[in-house]
């Protein structure tokens, strides 16, 4: 089995407007669709190291909201919100994606499960209202943060792996 570790987080820009990330996890699809969609394993790892994530609204269907609230501190709080557009368990979400203090730029987000050989391979495609959102994006610093939100949720994937493997639920 191959460490978290040998798993990077690739990011890159196939047109003015997207961005592309794709990453490859040591877990089955299955795992990798529901860490993704429940609520109560979202603050286990979304968010960069040293942060803490809160769901104030996860409804994990085509036209459901979700929120969540993610920071270092009470005081560096900040939130992130949108709009489920698609579900298909457990191959594709289809989401929007906006950070509220930059209100009115948002992203369309689809991700794309697709497993081999008892590993998933994770990409994910943002597509931007406009160049501009995207390099926005892009310059915030999102890929160290991306980067280390999946470093934490392979580590997140492991546990669950373990705890099937064990048939603890």
């Amino acid at each position: 089995m191959a460490a978290a570790s040998e798993y990077k987080t690739k990011v890159t820009l196939p047109s003015d407007r997207e961005i592309l990330i794709t990453r490859e996890f040591d877990a089955p699809r299955d795992v990798v669709f529901k860490a993704m969609i429940d609520p109560a394993l979202i603050s286990r790892w979304w968010g960069p190291r040293g942060h803490t994530t809160r769901v104030d609204k996860m409804e994990v269907r085509p036209g459901g909201a979700w929120r969540y609230i993610s920071g270092t501190s009470a005081a560096d709080e900040t939130a992130f919100r949108g709009e489920y557009r698609e579900i298909k368990t457990p191959e594709r979400i289809v989401q929007t994606f906006e950070w509220e203090p930059m209100a009115g730029h948002i992203s369309v987000d689809t991700a794309t499960l697709i497993e081999r050989d008892g590993r998933t391979l994770l990409t994910v495609r943002s597509l931007f209202a406009s160049k501009e959102d995207r390099d926005g994006m892009v310059q915030s610093g999102m890929e160290k943060g991306l980067a280390e939100t999946h470093d934490r949720f392979a580590e997140l994937l492991a546990e669950l792996r373990a705890e099937t493997r064990s048939g603890a639920r």
